[in-house]
């Protein structure tokens, strides 16, 4: 069974959406240098940044292109498994399999209800 291992939301502004956030709920908020994305921590880690009480850490971008609203992320084996079964159902790509860094690989689909998805695989 696949996992929601993450989350995102876009925003307008980063500044004052990461403020927002980090006031609001006591988030932890790191820029990515050269991605435009800030890491959000919102349940403790292990040393490899994995949550250690059950709940999940996610990301905050600029909203643009399919990612207009929050989105959650699935961890997957395999991105490429994942869009044949999810188009095989009905579903279509929005984003295909782009490498993030060294870390995995991540893609977006819009499922049959509209709804934008994240997939991450990692290395």
């Amino acid at each position: 069974m696949d996992k929601v291992i993450h989350f995102e939301v876009p925003f307008e502004d980063g500044e004052r959406a990461t403020a927002f956030y980090a006031e609001a709920f006591g988030w932890q908020l790191n820029s990515m240098p050269g991605y435009q994305y800030s890491l959000a921590t919102t349940t403790p880690t292990d040393e490899q940044g994995r949550p250690t009480e059950g709940g999940i850490n996610g990301g905050m971008l600029a909203r643009q292109g399919p990612i207009t609203a929050p989105v959650i992320t699935i961890g997957v084996d395999s991105i490429d498994d994942a869009i044949a079964r999810i188009e095989k159902l009905g579903g279509r790509v929005a984003i295909g399999r782009s490498p993030v860094g060294t870390m995995g690989f991540s893609a977006y689909f819009h499922d049959t209800e509209g709804n934008l998805i994240g997939l991450w695989e990692s290395v």
